[in-house]
């Protein structure tokens, strides 16, 4: 089944199970709420994370709750004209995942509370003045990590492919995490003895190109930065990854699943959850400013040994001791 339906059959499932109850909603006089919702891509594992997270506190799609989605799909440059039509809805609160879409939220409608998801360092971005105390209209999921998140993730791959002196990164120019991470990187390489090549993608359509431009500059393994574009293209982009026999390293753990030789980042179905409950709080009076940003509560590593098996590599006894998924 493809993603389309598999997304398909979700929302109508959630907008049915709402409808079942749509009559008793009524009848006890439950208004009807109304958020709005600004992603990269639909993704199922965060769609069913997040729907999950909301029916346990109680809010239906089409039942007691009704969601506007809009969605930019690599499109960047949409990102501030589908944040103003969300806030041109008037709708009680947004949900924003990435530090783009937050960011252009919280410009277009500075007084509707926003829930971000998947914004690493929302301090850094002005979005809260603090983790306990945000301040403003804005709370939600951070993705802050340990210290030194980036270097695990390159040594990882290095473990991986310890005869590789360079190492592609992907990144998105017009993430500003990814900015941020920049300055990062040269005393990463100095510590793994490796040479970082930067190769860049802001839309799907440069996704190709980066790669080229990393195997003509002889990297020989990638790592690719956690992005709503790398997420919503992940299936395209680990096809690349097989096309040019790269090894890489992903964020997101759809990525392994797709057939991506590794992946390691924060639990992405516990951060759309909990994306569930600021939206219950908010919704029930509770403001933003109030409600203390919540960090990861665990990070999960999974490798693909069938991939690994076609690059011809074996993958180190630790790395697979500390696996929380093996994909065969």
């Amino acid at each position: 089944m493809g993603l389309a339906a598999v997304l398909r059959r979700l929302i109508f499932a959630a907008t049915a199970a709402g409808l079942a109850l749509f009559a008793s909603a009524a009848a006890a006089e439950e208004p009807l709420h109304h958020i709005g919702f600004l992603t990269g891509a639909p993704q199922v594992d965060a769609i069913e994370a997040w729907l999950k997270g909301l029916h346990e506190r109680g809010w239906v799609v089409g039942g007691n709750l009704l969601i506007e989605y809009r969605y930019y799909h690599g499109q960047s440059e949409r990102i501030p004209v589908l944040a103003a039509e969300l806030a041109a809805l008037g709708p009680e609160l947004i949900v924003a995942s990435a530090p783009a879409p937050a960011l252009a939220v919280q410009a277009a409608a500075p007084t509707i509370p926003l829930v971000f998801v998947n914004v690493a360092d929302p301090i850094a971005l002005r979005l809260v003045d603090s983790l306990a105390h945000p301040g403003g209209n804005a709370t939600g999921v951070a993705t802050i990590v340990p210290e030194g998140f980036t270097g695990k993730q390159l040594q990882l791959l290095k473990e991986l492919v310890p005869q590789a002196s360079r190492i592609a990164v992907l990144i998105n120019p017009k993430n500003p995490i990814h900015q941020r991470t920049l300055a990062e990187l040269p005393e990463i390489g100095r510590q793994l003895g490796v040479m970082l090549i930067i190769v860049e993608a802001s839309g799907p359509d440069q996704l190709e190109t980066a790669f080229e431009a990393a195997t003509k500059q002889s990297a020989e393994a990638i790592d690719v930065f956690g992005d709503p574009l790398t997420g919503g293209h992940s299936a395209e982009i680990v096809a690349l990854a097989a096309h040019y026999r790269l090894p890489a390293i992903y964020f997101s753990r759809q990525s392994a699943g797709d057939g991506g030789l590794v992946s390691f980042g924060p639990n992405q179905a516990d951060s759309w959850r909990r994306a569930g409950t600021y939206v219950d709080k908010i919704l029930k009076g509770e403001r933003p400013a109030d409600l203390p940003v919540e960090q990861p509560t665990g990070y999960h590593l999974a490798v693909n040994l069938k991939t690994a098996a076609a690059l011809g590599i074996t993958v180190p006894p630790l790395i697979l001791a500390e696996a929380d998924e093996v994909i065969e």
